[in-house]
């Protein structure tokens, strides 16, 4: 075990001990060159045996799944550190308490707390999920849960993570901790896939409301209200659909999950038995508008019915509507109503630009009607379109996380719709180059932090440089380009000239090609008027920037070179 005192490679120095599992000891440590704390996790191998084999896999495969990751639940792998018989992991040092912990403590949870625990973990679950190749956790419950305290949770460990394979019957390898690992974890019953990590997740959310396990006394799921009968009637038919022993019994997708912890009420005995009796009311109505068609009014009846049943009605109603919920409702019925239309969509994405932001609850309502007509809308004529849309919602106004975590975070959601924009485009697609661009630059920030660490990031900043030249040229050609679109462009511009006028410089671009693109921003910043309050903010920040922007291309081309190290340090600040 290392030693408190013990620097690590030169640079990061162990201060405590904060964490101790079968397989790892965690501590925290301070970089001496960055002056930041980090999660070390040390793990010592042990002799060649099947244990230590499984052990240095789910360790590579770990490394390798985290740096394609950026999401705000989610730490990140900075360093692997390989000395002799023991392998150093640096990450992110996360703030908080284990859930575990927390329950050991506490006991059973508050209803509310653990709802919205469930739909953080939904959205993260998600989106690993929805990654190309699927990402499978595999090893969710408490212990693998931090609570940050700003009530927020982050989701630790990917030991035994994996990447789900298409066509593939069954894991290579049964892991998974017992009494949360699905059954098909086990035995060789098949491959796990997303409702694997939705089985943990229900037993998770059983513990947390009634601090009780399977592999417990009584040893089954009774209903969480035999524990606790204050408990929501609603919640305790999802969390007993989660756990179904049978995959195919079980929520689909995080997304159908999501939606149903949203409207977890509706399934409540007492919500729904006020819904039959509205129901035989209804019927009742419904008589009598029979003898009414007898009576002669049959057109006025059949032409309400109508209006309720019918696509166009329904949107003729949604582009009517004022209020930015039922406008909402009405769009998600008219892509049920046509799997296959891409209008719905459009006019969806066109709502959530509307307030300049995209918030996780309005992405979680659209991403659960759009996967499941996935497959429809991906034969349709539109539907690269639509995914160039979907990513530049992303790219623009997706709100989750802040400051540099959110701006990664929006590149990282936008690139995969515009890898669908180009697949499903072909050659004709008229946003093709466009769709690129975007697709490269955000490529470039997702992989760039891992790659200057490895130091194989000479000869990206190039292309990322003419991306950004492309992009810049785009907008600005644009007459009718939104506010933020231009602001969101310059901002990129002055980041990118800040953080890495150097390595533009040494992979050949000259001072004359960043000064021209650095005024581009400047003149367009000055001249833009701003009519929102998050429109102003964005503008001071640009503005605020831009000499400091002109200096770093200064320093860039004067014979006084700062040293790599403190270059790095400033790359770091920046959060790139």
């Amino acid at each position: 075990m290392a030693k408190i005192g013990a620097i690590i490679d030169g640079k990061y120095e162990i201060l405590k001990q904060i964490g101790m599992g079968g397989m790892s000891t965690v501590y925290l440590a301070m970089d001496q060159h960055l002056n930041k704390q980090w999660a070390v996790k040390e793990i010592r191998l042990r002799a060649d045996d099947r244990e230590s084999r499984v052990i240095i896999q789910s360790l590579i495969a770990e490394a390798n799944l985290m740096k394609k990751l950026d999401h705000p639940a989610l730490p990140r792998i900075v360093d692997i550190i390989d000395s002799r018989d023991t392998i150093y992991v640096i990450m992110d040092y996360i703030e908080g308490e284990p859930l575990s912990r927390i329950l050991e403590r506490e006991g059973p949870q508050p209803e509310e707390d653990v709802l919205e625990w469930a739909r953080q973990l939904c959205d993260v679950l998600s989106y690993l999920h929805t990654r190309k190749p699927p990402v499978i956790y595999r090893d969710m419950k408490p212990g693998n849960i931090m609570i940050r305290p700003d009530g927020n949770i982050r989701l630790i460990d990917f030991g035994i993570a994996r990447e789900y394979k298409e066509g593939k019957t069954s894991d290579t390898v049964a892991l998974g901790t017992k009494g949360y690992a699905a059954p098909e974890q086990f035995g060789g019953q098949g491959q796990t896939d997303a409702r694997t990590d939705i089985y943990s997740l229900g037993v998770t959310l059983y513990q947390a409301l009634t601090g009780q396990t399977p592999s417990e006394p009584p040893y089954e799921f009774y209903p969480i209200r035999y524990w606790d009968p204050s408990l929501s009637g609603g919640l305790e038919k999802i969390i007993a659909k989660c756990v179904k022993p049978n995959p195919q019994d079980r929520y689909q997708t995080c997304a159908q999950l999501y939606y149903a912890l949203n409207h977890y009420e509706e399934e409540d005995d007492v919500h729904k038995a006020a819904q039959r009796r509205k129901l035989r009311a209804f019927t009742m109505a419904a008589a009598g508008f029979a003898l009414f068609l007898i009576m002669g009014f049959s057109g006025l009846f059949l032409e309400s019915w109508a209006n309720t049943q019918n696509y166009d009605s329904i949107y003729q109603r949604a582009e009517k509507e004022t209020e930015a919920s039922e406008k909402e409702a009405l769009l998600l019925q008219c892509a049920q109503l046509k799997p296959d239309s891409v209008q719905p969509y459009e006019a969806l994405i066109d709502l959530y630009k509307s307030d300049l932001s995209f918030q996780v609850d309005e992405e979680m309502e659209i991403k659960t009607t759009l996967y499941r007509n996935l497959e429809a809308l991906q034969s349709s004529e539109g539907y690269a379109g639509l995914a160039f849309e979907l990513g530049k919602l992303y790219w623009y106004y997706y709100e989750y996380g802040s400051g540099d975590t959110n701006f990664v975070t929006r590149m990282k959601g936008a690139v995969q719709w515009f890898e669908d924009a180009l697949e499903y485009g072909g050659e004709d697609f008229e946003n093709a180059e466009m769709a690129q661009v975007y697709r490269d630059i955000g490529r470039f920030n997702e992989d760039i932090t891992m790659e200057i660490e490895e130091a194989s990031d000479a000869g990206k900043y190039a292309p990322y440089f003419q991306s950004l030249q492309q992009l810049t040229a785009q907008m600005e050609a644009d007459p009718d380009e939104a506010e933020i679109v231009m602001l969101e462009v310059y901002r990129l511009d002055v980041d990118a000239l800040e953080t890495y006028a150097r390595k533009f410089e040494s992979d050949g671009i000259t001072r004359q090609q960043m000064e021209e693109l650095l005024a581009s921003a400047r003149a367009g910043v000055q001249q833009l008027e701003t009519t929102t309050d998050k429109t102003d903010a964005l503008k001071a920040d640009v503005t605020a920037r831009l000499d400091e922007a002109a200096a770093a291309i200064e320093r860039a081309f004067t014979r006084s070179r700062v040293p790599e190290s403190e270059r790095y340090v400033t790359m770091q600040y920046q959060g790139n």
